[in-house]
């Protein structure tokens, strides 16, 4: 003879069943006492109990809309339980078809990382934030991008530890065959990006996987590890040989600047409302035009001069494209 259910289990059990038997829209008595574990007298005792239970209303009375309801004659009659009333499930707060929509596409996107080959449970995830939402959530659709194709050969020559090549296309539009030791692989927003020891600078460089192409894994073991190099947590750090530039930036802006502003950026309120100058470093005026692109009419390159230059002939370029 099987044991009771202590009081814990028990109260587990029955908080449990209710959200069981919404989704399940009516379920035979056996079925559901073989998903609980539990002996089918167990189930229907359960289920006498949830008909009498419920919240009483603003008069601290019950009423008949107060109280969990099934249909008995389904019940008694061919041994199934049908919810046909519920009180306090339906009262949770739900998302929005708004909010819904965007932590589909969160996982949308995560679903597409190489780590997240097994997607059962993000796929199942969905199914239930879809179904929760208090409407039903915009079709989205995440597309990973180029670039995500190389974080799993990547990932497989960090592990093999072996030296890695491949042709790399710096912010100037240069290409040249870089030869390195893969140290490690970090995100951020939406760009991959791949920090190894350079052979061919003797350094440690950061390098955007949606500038590298013709990637080939080698048999050669790397000489250098990430015992070796001390990687900082920030994805670039200034060096003597980076150049000054002075920008004007809206404030509202001035959080999104990210890596421009490392530990040590001067900033001064401007003399107009709303503008700040931040003395910035850069790896060399052409990394400039990303961060123009990326905030169109709220940074202004005040100087140098060369500075302003690269800036002003990328824009007119991009403006000779279009026609007149």
């Amino acid at each position: 003879m099987a044991n009771p259910m202590q009081a814990q289990d028990k109260l587990t059990f029955l908080l449990s069943l209710v959200p069981y038997l919404i989704e399940h829209d009516g379920v035979d008595v056996p079925e559901a006492a073989a998903h609980f574990g539990v002996s089918d007298d167990e189930m229907r005792a359960a289920v006498r109990l949830i008909a009498v239970s419920g919240i009483p209303g603003d008069s601290s009375a019950y009423q008949p809309d107060d109280l969990f309801d099934i249909n008995w004659d389904a019940f008694e009659e061919d041994d199934r339980i049908e919810l046909t009333h519920a009180v306090a499930i339906d009262d949770s707060p739900r998302f929005s078809a708004r909010e819904a929509a965007a932590l589909l596409a969160g996982l949308q996107y995560l679903s597409a990382l190489p780590e997240n080959l097994d997607r059962a449970t993000i796929a199942s995830l969905s199914r239930k934030l879809a179904s929760g939402a208090s409407a039903a959530p915009s079709p989205v659709a995440v597309a990973a991008g180029a670039a995500a194709s190389l974080v799993a050969p990547l990932r497989a020559a960090l592990i093999a530890g072996v030296r890695i090549e491949f042709d790399y296309r710096t912010a100037r539009g240069d290409s040249e065959r870089r030869i390195v030791d893969p140290l490690r692989i970090d995100s951020e927003d939406q760009n991959w990006y791949l920090r190894a020891w350079d052979h061919g600078r003797e350094a440690v460089r950061t390098f955007r996987l949606d500038r590298m192409s013709s990637l080939t894994t080698t048999d050669q073991p790397i000489s250098r590890t990430g015992r070796d190099v001390a990687l900082p947590d920030s994805l670039f750090e200034t060096s003597p040989d980076d150049l000054t530039v002075r920008i004007e930036v809206s404030d509202s802006a001035l959080p999104l600047l990210g890596d421009f502003l490392p530990d040590g950026t001067r900033t001064s309120k401007g003399s107009i409302r709303g503008l700040t100058d931040a003395t910035v470093r850069v790896g060399h005026y052409h990394g400039l035009k990303r961060l123009v692109a990326s905030l169109p009419g709220l940074v202004t390159v005040l100087g140098p001069a060369d500075a302003r230059a690269t800036v002003a002939d990328w824009a007119r370029e991009g403006l000779s494209q279009y026609d007149d």
